[in-house]
């Protein structure tokens, strides 16, 4: 609950349910009373840090920790002019050193270590790329629209799928209430045996159901390049092709070891091999463990890759 409280007038979320803190550029929070009573005069400081502050720069916090809020307000406003892409660079390495640049300067204002350099770095940032940045500020803007564009076309396009869905069940529901009317007519005014008038009204219903296709409303998509994809039922199912195995195992060919010969158990007991091996104790040797085992185990993976030279 400490972490929910306003640090001014001491007000926590146990106290007051309904308290909602808000943060500032330094990262410092307080409740939403308290910035009101802050700014009566129209400005006012952080309590804690003493930072002048505007009532503009408070918003609702929506993280328990106050500082993922003010990296997150650093981070929108560094790569508004940050915003260069991977193709402005020559190499991979260029761009990979700007986004390492990046970081280190988000990281510097956040932790408040090295303020004026790193403002000084950003403003001679801003001066040496000022028609870049401008440029890549247009071109992010058109992106937006293009995108908001693309948003509101498949919203339409859906909403016309969900008007088109809704008017065919509507019809398959008005259809089957004139097929129950004309069952009710047809058997109080026939005739016939009724058992055979049900036969022949479910045989002609079966028949009209089979030659019914169901038109598929397809989902239409916008790219930005302009072309329409359609997905879902409406595509054509890719055809197999049938070819033989992906893949063929083929073993190893290892070649005949002609290098030394790996010791047997009793070599290893008598020549001494576990005089630096721990002898198992009796939980281990009830289980089926040995200290030859282990031993062995390295001798062979020690004597594998040698072999003898011509």
């Amino acid at each position: 609950m400490d972490d929910q409280a306003c640090p001014r007038c001491k007000t926590t979320k146990y106290r007051n349910p309904s308290l909602k803190l808000m943060v500032n550029v330094c990262g410092h929070a307080l409740c939403e009373s308290c910035v009101e009573l802050l700014f009566l005069k129209g400005s006012g400081s952080c309590p804690d840090c003493n930072v002048p502050l505007r009532r503009s720069n408070f918003r609702v916090q929506l993280f328990e920790d106050s500082m993922v809020e003010k990296e997150i307000d650093i981070r929108k406003r560094i790569l508004k002019d940050f915003n260069k892409k991977e193709e402005d660079f020559a190499t991979i390495r260029e761009y990979n050193d700007y986004l390492e640049d990046i970081e280190s300067i988000i990281f510097n204002l956040v932790n408040n270590i090295d303020i004026i350099n790193t403002n000084k770095k950003i403003d001679q940032y801003k001066k040496d790329n000022k028609e870049l940045i401008m440029k890549n500020k247009a071109k992010i803007g058109r992106e937006e629209l293009e995108l908001e564009e693309i948003l509101e076309i498949e919203k339409q396009m859906e909403d016309l799928r969900r008007t088109e869905v809704l008017r065919i069940d509507q019809e398959a529901k008005k259809q089957k209430i004139r097929e129950k009317e004309a069952l009710i007519d047809e058997l109080m005014f026939a005739d016939g045996d009724a058992k055979d008038i049900l036969n022949t009204f479910s045989q002609s219903l079966a028949n009209k159901q089979e030659e019914i296709v169901p038109v598929p409303v397809p989902k239409v998509t916008h790219f930005s390049s302009g072309v329409k994809f359609t997905r879902g039922s409406g595509q054509q199912p890719l055809p197999i092709i049938e070819e033989g195995p992906l893949y063929k195992y083929e073993p190893l060919a290892i070649p005949d070891r002609c290098g030394p010969a790996t010791p047997s158990i009793q070599e290893i007991i008598s020549n001494g091999y576990l005089q630096h091996v721990r002898a198992e104790n009796e939980t281990e040797k009830a289980g089926g463990y040995k200290s030859t085992l282990p031993c062995l185990r390295a001798l062979q993976d020690a004597l594998a890759g040698l072999y003898h030279t011509s």
